[in-house]
């Protein structure tokens, strides 16, 4: 990897505080405001959502085609597909069911601390206990398929 930028950190920063910002502005950091939208009472999420698509989108294809490279990284533009398999449809399924109980997304989570919804702190140690005992448990299947495959 290439040496970043000096102001590569700070811009993360001032990212996320755009992120944070755009959220709470959208009022997408209230959980009963995503409760809502998941039982079709409010429809302003996908608004939201296919608005910042639509700025991603025009990022992702416009920059590759003006830049060979990432302006702070260095980094060649390039795609990574990531394949359509089981793991892509159950992990997707356990975190809809996730978003579904906790009524807020990992990313408007964080940001619903900074509109002052200190009971989200039940969540986020929910997605670390869960990021976790998942993490544990691949990594004892791993060890098993290994010494499997190893005895064989």
């Amino acid at each position: 990897m290439a040496d970043r930028h000096p102001l590569f950190k700070p811009l993360i920063f001032v990212g996320g505080i755009v992120f944070g910002f755009g959220l709470g502005f959208s009022h997408m950091a209230r959980p009963e405001v995503v409760l809502n939208f998941l039982q079709f009472d409010d429809l302003g999420l996908p608004f939201v959502m296919f608005g910042a698509a639509i700025v991603s989108g025009v990022a992702f294809a416009l920059l590759p085609r003006i830049r060979d490279a990432a302006p702070f990284t260095g980094d060649p533009y390039e795609r990574r597909l990531k394949p359509f398999d089981r793991n892509v449809l159950v992990g997707g399924a356990v975190f809809g069911v996730g978003w579904g109980f906790s009524g807020i997304c990992p990313g408007a989570a964080y940001a619903s601390l900074g509109v002052g919804n200190v009971t989200i702190l039940w969540a986020l140690a929910g997605m670390f206990v869960g990021a976790y005992a998942q993490g544990y448990w691949r990594s004892r299947r791993q060890t098993r398929d290994t010494a499997a495959t190893g005895a064989d």
